[in-house]
């Protein structure tokens, strides 16, 4: 059994939690609202962005799961750099086996579709894609190991926001762009399958098995919700660039042992379009 330290249990962190817990680990999870702790998760009231209280003891894991609330450089900064700060200060002297940093696929800037792995550039075109490498930098200083996993776009129960766009009929996509993503599930399963592993690598990317044109996932939920089809635009250079055209791959995390619930977003969509009112 492990003690094991999620900070920042959300849509991620709590159901990410009580799974840990289902297989006999004791899991803690701090926030600044205990309420939205989910039982049995035991709960640490605390402010992230802040000097944090004196922690309980002898944690094997951490998970520094956080996202910025608004998109500004200030929100990204506390997020992704000063949380994590405060939670690695208040660990320095614990014998901790790995702390795992949950990032973001977005630091890869490529945009022409080429195919990216761990291997490949990550830049800081923007203040967001540079406070990310910013903080994991701060994940790979600490005085434990540390892994990094880069997630691409999320998608699962509660979020729903491109199902809502087609349906809506606001959809418009690019021709010839690929978009790269994951449902939270496997998310979740990762971020399990990782703590397992004897000795993780230092980088993962998490996304499903196909990078996908986004206009086939646009055309495909249109065809499911027996919708009108979504309107086509050819990209401007600029838009291309700004909508991060690449294919990225999961050969790694893959080789690992882990097994998708949800291979693409046909399996995935398909179980979120059966469970909708």
């Amino acid at each position: 059994m492990a003690r094991v330290l999620i900070a920042g249990c959300g849509q991620l962190g709590n159901p990410l939690g009580q799974n840990l817990i289902n297989q006999g680990h004791e899991v803690f999870g701090i926030r600044r609202n205990p309420d939205k702790v989910s039982s049995p998760i035991q709960p640490i009231e605390a402010d992230l962005f802040a000097p944090l209280p004196e922690l309980p003891n002898n944690f094997d894991y951490v998970y520094y799961i956080v996202s910025a609330k608004t998109y500004n450089d200030l929100a990204y900064y506390k997020a992704y750099v000063l949380g994590l700060k405060h939670v690695i200060e208040a660990l320095k002297n614990q014998t901790i086996k790995r702390l795992f940093f949950v990032s973001s696929s977005s630091v890869f800037g490529q945009s022409d579709g080429e195919k990216v792995t761990e291997e490949s550039l990550a830049e800081a075109k923007n203040f967001s894609s540079r406070r990310l490498l910013e903080g994991e930098e701060v994940a790979l200083n600490a005085p434990f190991p540390a892994t990094i996993i880069r997630f691409g776009g999320i998608y699962g129960p509660g979020r729903t926001y491109l199902i809502d766009m087609v349906q809506q009929g606001k959809a418009n996509c690019m021709e010839d762009v690929y978009s790269n993503r994951i449902h939270s599930d496997d998310c979740i399963g990762i971020l399990e399958h990782l703590m397992q592993l004897t000795n993780p690598d230092v980088l993962y990317i998490g996304v499903d098995n196909e990078p996908a044109l986004t206009c086939d996932v646009y055309e495909w939920l249109a065809e499911q919700l027996s919708v009108a089809s979504v309107h086509h635009r050819e990209p401007t250079e600029n838009s291309r660039m700004q909508r991060s055209n690449k294919r990225l791959s999961n050969a790694k995390i893959t080789a690992t042992g882990y097994q998708f619930k949800y291979p693409s977003y046909r399996e995935g969509y398909s179980e979120m379009l059966e469970n909708m009112p």
